[in-house]
């Protein structure tokens, strides 16, 4: 097996496989605790289950998000409730942390949900998500949880969180006017968004 996996992810059964390094049990599911190759060995005792494990020496390895981690994400899809990105890099350089920084393609792998609930710390029931995030922003954000095998969770509630780069519906680059506006550097235009602070 060559597959490559991510913490958290079921990687087999304890009735068929024994669990080996860089893995964790819990109920009867064996799950990945490394990002790394799925290892599978030969059965070598009276059990015959094949010995399953993660090799961490993987060229694929990137630093993994760990909760509090500051990540980068791209806006994959605004729903009401939620958005889903893309993270980018994981604690980042403040020098990556720029207006019109160039959307790197060596985005790591891994998905986020930001769901409505943890976009502020106030009138939290008021977040309406179309009107302060659009596909294509590029968001900083804080991981307060591991999730599952397909998606971290992030919140943007500070000041420090939220939109860092974006461009309008006309396409330019906007620099922040407000913590709840952008302007188009073009054409002088505001649309609303969820401001990072800039620093």
């Amino acid at each position: 097996m060559a597959t490559f996996a991510i913490p958290g992810q079921v990687l087999g059964k304890l009735s068929t496989h024994i669990p080996g390094a860089g893995t964790h049990v819990n109920d009867a599911d064996i799950y990945a605790s490394l990002a790394g190759n799925v290892i599978t060995t030969a059965p070598t005792s009276k059990s015959g289950k094949v010995t399953i494990s993660i090799s961490n020496t993987s060229t694929h390895n990137a630093t993994l998000p760990q909760v509090s981690s500051v990540v980068l994400g791209r806006v994959l899809r605004v729903q009401q409730r939620q958005l889903i990105a893309s993270i980018l890099t994981v604690d980042p350089p403040s020098s990556l942390i720029t207006p019109y920084a160039s959307n790197t393609d060596d985005e790591v792998q891994f998905q986020a949900i930001l769901r409505k609930e943890d976009v502020r710390a106030f009138e939290k029931d008021k977040v309406n998500m179309n009107a302060m995030f659009r596909v294509g922003d590029i968001v900083k954000a804080s991981v307060i949880s591991l999730g599952d095998e397909r998606s971290y969770y992030i919140s943007t509630a500070g000041n420090e969180f939220g939109v860092i780069i974006a461009r309008s519906e006309a396409g330019n680059p906007m620099v922040p006017a407000s913590w709840k506006e952008m302007k188009d550097t073009t054409t002088g235009k505001g649309e609303t968004r969820k401001v990072a602070k800039p620093t």
